[in-house]
């Protein structure tokens, strides 16, 4: 609807859409995020540490947690309630989780930074890495503008979207004040989400420093960062007056940078991002001292990074490598995103994890995705625009000494091994979705969960700590909450799939499933609502080291190491933008599972180091989600 959108004299449109209520409308209002009961917490986390410990194990870890109930949590537990009380402005989570991400000190890479693949553009012949590019950019630079105008729709998460997502309700709403506003949402069943990330999606990078690293925002800051083939270029995408650059002038740029053929750097600056960040923060004071100074401002504060490759995607695994790390020549890992683009058109987003969560880039995701297919800037037929690129776009030059060329050579050695050693595997179970499950009354994502239990027990014969991420953007700063997918009922569960499974009726395991599809889903809206145990405790043992005391024997129980060490590591998303998603492990002996559940199939993305296979995994994955429908729809399974 042109009415709807602002056109600039190009005649291109400059936001995506122009909501009604401000995009922050519901900020000031959000609730915050609860600081859970000590006792809650105490039998949350022996709820979940019971399937993993034998009974000996379990009654050392509960006097360990009783007496920390009694003694030095309670006193940690009220001090970190007072100090929430003191900052009414934020949640007692946000400190020390932003401190956990920016003093880790391992690459980023593999290590921390996710990725979420776009689906193809429905029209093929769209798919083509200039247009698509071009068309990505365009509907990027949009959507920036959109928010930092305050047209962006607020984001909302509709429980009963027929009363609250109305433009009725939109017209009511936006006349209560901010205040008050998200109680007004409220009561048609609508939660407005936090949308305090959103602002560093652009022009933000990670900074190394020694110890702890920084995060550093520059609005101001009006180009984009190209890298194609190792090399580095920057041009303005947005002028003078705040416009956006006519899309015919951003193809002509992207086109001449995709056809220079000045050769690859033989010290490639993209692998410094992928090293330890002390070596890297050392690495870095040494460019600036070494006149990079400009070169480095440009890329820091560059609105995004803009990552073309030279090659075409063969198959869902090289997929899933291309956009976990691909090529670390032409990536900045520490750039809060990396827009990557391979010749044959297939884009995806690498993004960097600790100025935000997986809801802020999904979002933004969902309306580049919709914008640039239902409004694509230019088409297929489109002439780029006579300008002068050589111009307009800029290419870095990097002034490299000894030391430099040393650190770059040993990163890049360090970046390959990692690589080398990590696997990529994805299958796609055809044989039902959300439909058929929710046909039968219990939770998609509880039976995706069970299968994890059941395949790793029918692998390696073994309950292990498994995490699932779950969103607490429902609260002013919120960031996420664990769900603890291992229970005594999936275990019970699995353990009657794989191993007894003849003294089991259908009606039998069909009412296990049922039990965990109700405790799952019961975990996950506690979790969601900031009622887990995980961040609470995170949070206490913080609290005690910052105040310099010992560490309290709670924490120096193994069994709380074991818990910690997240062997099943998962996060799910499904939207209509995202074809699939994944992370690497987060500890060495581990799986690192992105999984979705559609409505008619299941995808899952696994990622493993040589200490686990997760090529078997999967197998035994598809197996257990076959038995389980199987059992739902009745029919008799055999090991």
């Amino acid at each position: 609807v042109p009415g709807r959108r602002g056109y600039s004299g190009a005649g291109a449109a400059e936001f995506l859409h122009r909501s009604i209520v401000p995009t922050m409308h519901y900020q000031k209002s959000l609730p915050r995020l609860p600081v859970p009961k000590l006792e809650d917490t105490i039998k949350r986390y022996l709820n979940a540490q019971k399937p993993l410990l034998n009974d000996d194990q379990f009654r050392k870890t509960e006097e360990l947690a009783r007496a920390f109930e009694k003694g030095v949590g309670r006193e940690l537990h009220e001090q970190l309630v007072a100090q929430d009380n003191q900052n009414k402005h934020t949640s007692y989570i946000t400190g020390p989780w932003f401190d956990m991400y920016l003093k880790a000190r391992e690459p980023v890479v593999l290590n921390f930074n996710a990725f979420m693949s776009f689906n193809p553009d429905p029209k093929s012949e769209y798919n083509n890495q200039l247009i698509r590019a071009t068309n990505m950019t365009v509907s990027a630079v949009r959507f920036m503008k959109t928010f930092r105008a305050g047209y962006l729709e607020p984001e909302i998460f509709h429980l009963n979207p027929e009363k609250s997502d109305t433009e009725l309700f939109k017209k009511i709403i936006r006349f209560v004040p901010s205040s008050i506003s998200w109680f007004g949402a409220y009561m048609v069943n609508a939660y407005p989400l936090d949308m305090s990330q959103y602002f560093r999606l652009f022009n933000s990078t990670r900074l190394p420093k020694l110890n702890k690293d920084e995060l550093y925002t520059d609005e101001k800051a009006k180009h984009l960062l190209v890298l194609r083939n190792g090399n580095f270029y920057v041009f303005d995408v947005i002028d003078r007056d705040g416009n956006m650059l006519k899309p015919s002038e951003i193809q002509a740029h992207l086109k001449y940078i995709l056809s220079d053929n000045s050769p690859a750097p033989a010290f490639p600056l993209g692998y410094l991002t992928s090293e330890n960040r002390d070596t890297w923060a050392l690495l870095r004071k040494n460019l600036l001292e070494n006149g990079n100074e400009e070169a480095l401002q440009k890329v820091d504060s560059a609105m995004f990074c803009l990552s073309l490759d030279d090659f075409p995607v063969k198959d869902f695994a090289h997929l899933s490598h291309t956009m976990l790390h691909g090529d670390a020549a032409n990536r900045w890992y520490d750039k809060s995103f990396n827009l990557i683009i391979t010749k044959d058109g297939t884009a995806g987003i690498n993004f960097e994890h600790s100025w935000g969560d997986g809801v802020a880039v999904l979002r933004f995701q969902n309306e580049v995705f919709k914008d640039s297919i239902e409004t694509p800037a230019i088409s297929p037929q489109s002439q780029p625009a006579s300008v002068d690129s050589s111009r307009a776009v800029q290419k870095l030059d990097f002034k490299l000494n000894d030391a430099l060329k040393a650190g770059i050579t040993k990163a890049k050695q360090k970046f390959n091994a990692s690589v080398e050693s990590l696997s990529l595997n994805v299958i796609q179970f055809q044989e039902g979705g959300k439909e058929v499950l929710k046909q039968k009354k219990v939770s998609p994502d509880a039976v995706a969960q069970l299968a994890f239990q059941m395949a790793f027990l029918r692998q390696y014969d073994q309950t292990v700590a498994t995490y699932e991420s779950c969103s607490t953007a429902a609260f002013k700063h919120g960031r996420t909450e664990t769900i603890r997918p291992a229970s005594v009922h999936t275990k019970k569960c699995s353990e009657a799939f794989v191993k007894e499974l003849s003294k089991h009726s259908t009606e039998e395991l069909q009412n296990l499933i049922v039990e965990c599809s109700k405790y799952h889903s019961r975990l996950t809206k506690e979790a969601a609502m900031g009622q887990g145990f995980d961040r609470h405790l995170f949070s206490l043992r913080y609290l005690a080291s910052s105040k310099g005391l010992a560490l309290p024997e709670f924490y120096q129980d193994q069994a709380y190491a074991r818990l910690n060490h997240n062997i099943i590591s998962t996060s799910t998303l499904v939207s209509p933008a995202v074809q699939l998603g994944g992370f690497g492990p987060v500890v060495s002996d581990g799986f690192g599972l992105g999984y979705q559940v559609q409505d008619d199939w299941i995808g899952c993305t696994v990622s493993a180091y040589p200490a686990r296979n997760g090529k078997e995994f999967l197998e035994c994955v598809h197996k257990s989600l076959e038995d389980i429908f199987n059992v739902l729809k009745g029919k008799k399974i055999s090991s």
